[in-house]
């Protein structure tokens, strides 16, 4: 008590807070991000604009109330402005990761499970801001109690990344989403929700009715998207990872009702079948999706069905299971995810990228270094394009649900003011993304500067 008095008297309530936010971790942003002063011009720059052509030169950009005003000519006149040199570095939009666990990620399932909610939303906090830090300026949430944390974000109590949150992820009873105990089993019809349901992390439901009913909750509570949970994965207790989900039934109610707000649902499956069972239904983008064969990609083309991948690849970075059984599925995840970068290229599927870090809070570090991978597979320049202005056209499937009305991905006039100023050269390499720390050297979202260490 006397040390809060002491903060009180000196530095007011901001101080006090400043004990609980970031779980007594120092911020790096410091109390207020740059941002309302006069327009900002950075100037002496190569531009990557986030279409993927190539770098631009002797050109300038004007940043004014949160957007992209114009890109001008080096030398152009400008009036009063706030300039910035950046030094002949390359600037680019905010990385978007399109499969991000905004509430889960830097948790164990254990912790999230068990402890006090309070707690599970203080750390989610502190890894948003670590997440803006890193140079994810937008992602979006696909399972998860993210709503509050956005509203934070957005609020400017913490800092973080624009939130395009799912909610929580919808499935079937012994579904990828069922994270009940073996004691839990049977449920009756007054048996309470489980501790993962009540907290936001999924919704069981069984039967169109249910489907309809925890669809129109998570609407209800601002989901930009439905994620249904349509098969099998490699991390759960229960479902095998050929196991198919959810009948065409259920998942056309999800579906419809998604609809009907306006937006669309995405799902998490791996199989053919699965996949094939889901567009069927009316889903418009497939989450994972590793083990597809030809006639789901060819599925996917036709029916214009986004393909969100990660590169799950068995590596340093993998999750490390203790049983064969899991170990094995994950050997086919990570085979899988060769051929389906190839065909997603053949068949020229609309391709997302995202991480899928999930209770796993050492591998956070490990954000932009999970997008620098896709050099073995795309040139840089198609890689940075694919994790800002393709992901933002991910985004923007919300239609009137989508919280930021404006341009994302893209350094266009008119376009949301998120961007980075970046030590390293695109043209020939992303590993700069693996030392955020070091070498993003200016962080802007929304106009406003979190990092400047130019």
């Amino acid at each position: 008590m006397a040390d809060l008095t002491r903060r009180q008297f000196l530095g007011g309530s901001a101080a006090v807070m400043a004990l609980f936010a970031g779980l007594r971790t120092p911020s790096v942003i410091g109390a207020q991000p740059r941002g309302n002063g006069p327009p900002i011009l950075l100037t002496n720059l190569r531009l990557f604009d986030g279409s993927g052509a190539p770098l631009r030169d002797d050109v300038s950009i004007r940043v004014d109330a949160g957007r992209i005003q114009e890109i001008l000519p080096a030398q152009a006149e400008t009036g009063e402005v706030e300039r910035i040199d950046c030094g002949g570095r390359v600037v680019m939009p905010g990385l978007i990761d399109a499969h991000w666990h905004a509430t889960l990620a830097a948790i164990t399932q254990t912790a999230a499970m068990t402890a006090d909610p309070g707690y599970v939303h203080l750390v989610a906090a502190q890894e948003a801001e670590r997440t803006l830090l890193r140079g994810f300026t937008s992602v979006r949430d696909v399972g998860g109690p993210s709503f509050a944390l956005k509203r934070a974000i957005d609020e400017g109590i913490v800092h973080g990344p624009r939130i395009f949150p799912a909610g929580a992820m919808i499935s079937q009873t012994s579904g990828h989403g069922d994270f009940r105990m073996r004691h839990e089993i049977p449920r009756g019809t007054t048996t309470p929700l489980s501790p993962g349901e009540l907290m936001g992390v999924s919704a069981i439901a069984d039967g169109e009715a249910e489907v309809l009913r925890r669809t129109r909750e998570q609407l209800m509570l601002g989901a930009s998207q439905i994620k249904l949970m349509a098969g099998g994965g490699v991390a759960s207790s229960y479902d095998p990872l050929d196991s198919t989900q959810f009948s065409e039934r259920e998942m056309r109610a999800a579906v419809e009702a998604a609809d009907d707000w306006g937006t669309y649902a995405t799902a998490h499956v791996y199989t053919p079948r699965g996949i094939q069972r889901a567009i069927s239904a009316g889903v418009k983008c497939i989450e994972h999706g590793q083990l597809a064969d030809e006639d789901s990609v060819r599925m996917m083309a036709d029916e214009g069905t986004w393909w969100s991948l990660q590169p799950f690849l068995q590596d340093e970075d993998a999750n490390v299971y203790p049983d064969a059984e899991r170990r094995e599925s994950q050997r086919q995840v990570a085979e899988g995810t060769l051929r389906a970068y190839e065909m997603a290229q053949r068949f020229a599927i609309k391709t997302a990228w995202g991480t899928d870090i999930l209770f796993s809070p050492q591998n956070t570090p490990s954000q932009g270094r999970q997008l620098a991978k896709l050099t073995r597979f795309y040139a840089p320049l198609d890689v940075l394009a694919m994790a800002t202005g393709s992901n933002a056209e991910l985004l923007a499937l919300s239609g009137p649900r989508n919280p930021y009305p404006g341009q994302l991905g893209r350094l266009v006039p008119g376009a949301l003011a998120d961007l980075l100023v970046v030590d390293g050269d695109p043209n020939a390499s992303l590993d700069f993304l693996d030392d955020p720390e070091r070498n993003l050297r200016l962080i802007m979202k929304d106009g406003r500067i979190y990092k400047d260490s130019l």
